[in-house]
């Protein structure tokens, strides 16, 4: 389990980009459970639809990526400091089947598949209520910066 203020210490996001607000669960090294609340309050949901309001698939999957990167972190044994930066490195096998909207939970799962020279490969599934929203498959790298 980690809170909002553990969070805040192991991810560089911030408001309005902050896509994670509690793990559930983390078996170190396999896998990890978290969930966001989505609100109308969000800040794309002005112009994602203005008539039928809908989070950006695109948000689902940097959301899922930033539960990746707290599972690595994790992993590692490692808090991120300022030189540190966590990248996409690819994005596989991306579907969305269901709408996430307002009021939805956001819950995501994501399994380590490989760890190898700085890259890490990752299985992510976000439901709402059961039901899949969007499955990837998703590539992280770490690096420092200079």
């Amino acid at each position: 389990m980690m809170d909002i203020h553990q969070i805040l210490k192991q991810l560089p996001h911030r408001y309005p980009f902050l896509l994670v607000d509690r793990v559930l669960e983390v078996e170190k090294g396999k896998r990890i459970k978290a969930l966001k609340n989505v609100t109308i309050n969000e800040p794309f949901f002005g112009g994602h639809f203005p008539h039928h309001p809908v989070m950006p698939g695109v948000l689902i999957l940097e959301a899922m990526a930033q539960v990746a990167a707290l599972l690595a972190f994790d992993t590692l044994g490692t808090t991120p400091d300022d030189k540190t930066v966590y990248y996409f490195a690819g994005i596989d096998g991306a579907r969305f089947k269901r709408p996430v909207e307002p009021g939805d939970q956001l819950i995501m799962e994501v399994s380590l598949d490989r760890m190898k020279s700085g890259i890490f490969k990752f299985k992510g599934t976000a439901r709402v209520n059961d039901l899949v929203a969007c499955e990837a498959e998703l590539m992280c790298t770490m690096r420092t910066l200079p």
